[in-house]
């Protein structure tokens, strides 16, 4: 079976980190993967969650399976982070919420809901999105279409194409959209450009797909939902994958969500019906620890309030960093404006740098960022900005944008 086979490409972003740790270079910097570190440069447990984690130790009596689509408590504080207290999402009963494994889990089990429910439908990606997203989508025999996001000319939105484009795609489509810390650019709607989205949405008869992977990392945890918000208007339909790698730095125990809102209480169950079939065909029921976590922390007031200081010390952390970049690259490279860079939002930053620029900091600055440019600001520290503002600058002495 496997002895004609050639090697597979390797995942692009894995790839680098997997180069970053063989290279020998004492000085070397890694802004590939999309991790958050502190001002040490470590990946820390979060307070919180290791109290969080004592009680449950404490008190657990067994490790049974859970239900196909996990805990009824963890989808209760799924939905209440989500949609806020009092929402009439809630009141109304028309969303459902499975436990997945990761934000990519629920992205797989979305596009295994939209196979099995509709199988012509397409799915429409920003241009660029997270290299990963048309994976999971092909894997599941969807097509991948792609509508216009970045604009290289201003380094921003390119909100009238993105919504041009949205008014042309055909009834019955997918159209994913992140729902903060857009990533790769970092550039993200305002509300109002959320409201004007979600409403050309409804009028071409599409469900909004919203990826939901850093809520509190942008503005807050409550500022953060605007755009799921704007799109969840009483009797419209959307899927919404979130998870909780980064705000509760929960990276390996791979807890996230498939939350599934109808028009109507029936219409969900009915839905909800379906995704379970899907959980049972892949991977049958999921994993209880990290859930148990998020369950915990979220449903304890103190260890929330400790929770929610520990987002705003991060979030605070990584604007921070990203002012720092943008004025240090200024302070080098006088003759080109870097306000962009401070204008985005979340753990990454679109920098413009061209292929070519990136290989050459790789080879001869061992600084391993992506190939598109791509820079995750939540992995610099004070020691690092000045060598990697040095290095750039280097290369754009040499070469141009």
């Amino acid at each position: 079976m496997f002895r004609a086979l050639e090697m597979a490409p390797a995942d692009p972003i894995f790839h680098l980190n997997e180069a970053y740790a063989q290279d020998p270079n004492p000085s070397k910097i890694n802004l590939s993967v999309g991790v958050y570190k502190d001002a040490a440069g470590h990946t820390p447990v979060f307070a919180s969650v290791r109290r969080a984690e004592e009680r449950i130790l404490t008190a657990e009596t067994t490790k049974k399976y859970v239900g196909i689509p996990g805990s009824r408590e963890y989808a209760d504080v799924v939905q209440a982070l989500l949609f806020g207290p009092g929402h009439e999402i809630l009141a109304s009963k028309r969303a459902e919420t499975a436990h997945t494994p990761g934000g990519t889990g629920a992205l797989r089990v979305a596009a295994d809901l939209i196979k099995r429910v509709s199988p012509e439908v397409r799915v429409w990606v920003s241009e660029p999105t997270w290299p990963n997203h048309a994976n999971v989508f092909r894997a599941a025999g969807l097509a991948v279409e792609t509508y216009p996001y970045f604009d290289s000319e201003t380094n921003g939105l390119a909100f009238d194409r993105m919504l041009a484009t949205i008014r042309e795609i055909p009834e019955g489509d997918v159209v994913l959209l992140h729902g903060c810390c857009h990533n790769p650019t970092g550039i993200d709607p305002t509300p109002d450009q959320w409201v004007a989205v979600a409403d050309a949405l409804a009028e071409r008869g599409l469900t909004p797909l919203v990826d939901f992977a850093y809520q509190g990392l942008a503005e807050g945890i409550r500022e953060d939902a605007a755009g799921v918000l704007a799109l969840c208007a009483p009797g419209r339909e959307l899927l919404i994958a979130n998870s909780f790698s980064k705000n509760f730095g929960l990276y390996n125990e791979r807890v996230g969500a498939l939350t599934v809102v109808a028009s109507t209480q029936q219409d969900a169950e009915a839905a909800f019906s379906h995704v379970k079939k899907c959980i049972r065909s892949n991977y049958s029921n999921p994993p209880a620890h990290g859930a148990a976590i998020v369950t915990t922390v979220l449903r304890d007031p103190e260890l929330r309030d400790e929770w929610e200081a520990e987002v705003d010390a991060m979030r605070n952390r990584i604007n921070h960093m990203r002012r720092l970049l943008a004025d240090t690259l200024a302070a080098k490279l006088p003759e080109r404006d870097y306000g962009f860079i401070k204008a985005q939002r979340g753990m990454f930053s679109y920098s413009g740098l061209s292929p070519e620029q990136v290989d050459t900091l790789r080879n001869e600055y061992s600084i391993y960022m992506l190939g598109s440019g791509r820079m995750n600001v939540a992995g610099l520290t004070k020691e690092t900005i000045q060598p990697l503002c040095q290095a750039i600058a280097d290369v754009l002495g040499t070469t141009s944008l």
